[in-house]
């Protein structure tokens, strides 16, 4: 430093004055981005980790209408998640995701379950009915299912394989059942286009006809 009639400048070390600051609450941030997105994109990026003794066996036999498929399981993963995404039976619908609108309802050892709340772990043992194996193999429709069709049950038609699967459990353990035992059996699907009466018409036209 010196003073020779002009203005002096004297340079500090950027250590000292311009790090302190603006470039630490940078590095805070960058910091802060990073840890950030390593949680976000980890677990989607991550590799699965190899089988280990004592772990969950991920490949399972499932006895699903009638024959056995080999499928791949996660431990987390949902019968509907196996049913539509890995065996392509997607005639079982994704509704609430939640247990609430019965969608998903399929047939676990002949009793009316919903699938998306369903761990297929927990069913690997069970035989699993879906809506695609309810008419028989040459094509003919299940009675409840023509009936329906006669009733005109089906509106945008999302909910009717719910409806059809809770029905099938219905007359085949009570074949006879009365207008208002129809209806409570029915109370867990529900219909977006609120044609209730028709599919409760539907399910004592086939108690009829069967």
């Amino acid at each position: 430093m010196h003073d020779d009639g002009f203005k002096t400048t004297v340079l500090l070390p950027e250590s000292t004055s311009t790090w302190s600051r603006r470039d630490f609450i940078k590095s805070v941030i960058a910091s802060s981005v990073t840890v950030s997105g390593l949680s976000y994109f980890g677990a989607g990026c991550a590799q699965p980790l190899p089988a280990q003794s004592g772990g969950v066996e991920r490949l399972l036999s499932l006895t699903v209408n009638g024959q056995v498929r080999r499928v791949d399981v996660a431990p987390h993963e949902t019968l509907t998640q196996t049913l539509r995404y890995k065996l392509g039976l997607t005639g079982t619908k994704v509704g609430c995701d939640r247990a609430e609108c019965g969608a998903c309802t399929v047939l676990i050892d002949e009793v009316p379950h919903y699938a998306c709340s369903t761990l297929t772990h927990r069913v690997r043992e069970s035989d699993i009915t879906t809506i695609e194996g309810v008419a028989e193999p040459d094509g003919t429709l299940h009675p409840v299912q023509q009936a329906f069709i006669d009733e005109l049950g089906p509106q945008c038609g999302f909910c009717t394989p719910g409806q059809v699967m809770t029905a099938v459990a219905l007359l085949r353990t009570n074949p006879s059942p009365t207008r208002e035992e129809a209806r409570a059996a029915l109370c867990g699907n529900l219909c977006r286009c609120g044609a209730y009466d028709h599919y409760l018409n539907g399910v004592m036209r086939a108690a009829r006809e069967a």
